[in-house]
């Protein structure tokens, strides 16, 4: 049988409620009786349920992790896997369980189901409409964006500086000596292809270059077979005057168009160079391994738990827009134009 706080009470010969102020740390009691209930407590080897500390406290060390995406894979995809995988174990770290959830319909069903299991607060992953954010507001709970972004300054978005990254890959390629510079673009609705595409297109106009629109292939979703299909219909339009240089604004475009371009007896980097974006675990196991521009994959997730913690605890925390430098990461799939010198 559980021992309770009454049996404590009884143990230590104190009410109810002074037990309650010992075990919550709330309120006032003198050292001496505090001293007697820890040792009833000890005594009886009282272990609150989480309940109980629920119905103290007040919270239920509970946080809810959203993910909103459209197409499978999602809690396998290799980004998204890596946030969660990091919130977990910093969750862990702050005695928090954690509910996961996916949405692809960005449906205010699944932020009710949070609701009901009482959350303390909530993580949501990826791209959410200035509705969606209007209803979770309406819990009154706290909760912070992770790589998704709303017009909404006070609330805390954790995001790679994406735009940044597809510029460090333009400036990578340049110097290189290309000028004939091909891009494979994941969905333009998805925050980070857009600013990846949009940043890597902007510094090529900088530096005086730009992409033919032959050369330009956009894909409806962000998996291998698309980057696969990207290269094959560029191959189709022009395989007589390809460009010596492919930006993918994702690894797993990048790597499914290396496959196509292999097939087609292209040499890499020797005949094409190709850099994607991410550095997800598969870049450094392909052949050969890929140039890629490194995303903080398990930071945003860590720091996410961090933020919330303090935004649950009504520590202080100025509501801000986080952003992480992106890494060039150079391996072997990116080498000087063929048409240099």
């Amino acid at each position: 049988m559980n021992t309770t706080i009454i049996d404590i009470a009884r143990h230590a010969g104190v009410s109810k409620s002074t037990v309650s102020r010992v075990i919550s740390g709330k309120g006032y009691t003198s050292p001496e009786v505090r001293e007697k209930v820890l040792h009833a407590a000890e005594e009886l080897q009282y272990k609150p349920n989480a309940l109980a500390r629920a119905m103290v406290s007040q919270r239920t060390f509970n946080i809810g992790i959203i993910i909103y995406r459209k197409h499978y894979p999602i809690v396998s995809h290799p980004i998204y896997g890596k946030i969660v995988d990091a919130i977990l174990a910093a969750a862990e770290s702050l005695n928090y369980s954690v509910f996961v959830s996916t949405d692809k319909e960005m449906s205010q069903r699944t932020a009710d189901y949070m609701l009901e299991k009482r959350v303390d607060g909530l993580v949501l992953i990826s791209r959410l409409s200035q509705e969606m954010i209007g209803y979770i507001d309406g819990f009154g709970i706290p909760y912070v964006m992770v790589n998704g972004t709303v017009e909404n300054n006070s609330v805390i978005q954790i995001v790679n500086d994406d735009r940044k990254g597809g510029a460090i890959a333009a400036d990578h390629l340049y110097a290189l000596g290309h000028r004939k510079i091909g891009v494979i673009a994941g969905p333009q609705d998805h925050r980070s292809h857009h600013l990846r595409y949009e940043g890597f297109m902007r510094r090529l106009r900088e530096l005086g270059c730009t992409a033919e629109e032959r050369h330009v292939a956009f894909s409806s979703q962000s998996t291998f077979d698309e980057g696969a299909a990207c290269f094959h219909r560029m191959w189709e339009r022009s395989h007589s005057a390809l460009p010596t240089a492919i930006f993918a604004t994702n690894d797993m475009l990048a790597l499914g168009s290396m496959r196509v371009m292999q097939e087609r007896g292209l040499r890499i980097p020797q005949d094409i160079s190709v850099i994607g974006s991410d550095n997800i675990d598969f870049a450094s196991y392909s052949n050969p391994p890929l140039t890629t521009v490194h995303t903080e994959k398990d930071r945003m997730g860590r720091d996410a738990v961090h933020m919330l913690n303090r935004l649950i605890q009504k520590l202080e925390l100025h509501p801000q827009r986080v952003g992480y430098e992106p890494k060039l990461v150079v391996r072997g799939t990116t080498g000087p134009s063929p048409s240099a010198g």
